[in-house]
């Protein structure tokens, strides 16, 4: 069986910690941001610029964690320890996947903040 693009247990705790209306706000400002990060991500590949790679990242798997983006977040992560080097070795192809979970991620976000 496949796990939930958005773990539902950690999307609760984030609405009662932070707030329903404040979590919605950050699921907005994610679905805003995530596009530029992703594309700083393929800028930063394309330039070999391993730090500025490693940034985006970071960034990425933090946010993904945020919000219960499991498989994302561990994607970002593998990403961020494995580095530049890896993803150059596989000839890009973990950012493209990265890109698809997003998709999938963005989708799920905004049914969930529409309940």
């Amino acid at each position: 069986m496949t796990p939930p693009t958005i773990d539902q247990a950690t999307f609760d705790e984030l609405k009662e910690t932070a707030g329903a209306a404040f979590a919605v706000e950050l699921v907005d400002t994610f679905l805003a941001e995530a596009p530029t990060m992703l594309a700083e991500l393929r800028r930063a590949f394309a330039a070999g610029d391993a730090d500025a790679f490693r940034r985006a990242a970071h960034s990425l798997k933090s946010n993904g964690n945020t919000f219960g983006a499991q498989a994302f977040a561990a994607m970002a992560k593998a990403l961020e320890l494995g580095g530049l080097a890896s993803v150059q070795a596989a000839g890009g192809a973990p950012i493209a996947a990265l890109d698809e979970e997003y998709a999938r991620v963005a989708a799920a976000l905004t049914e969930i903040k529409r309940a």
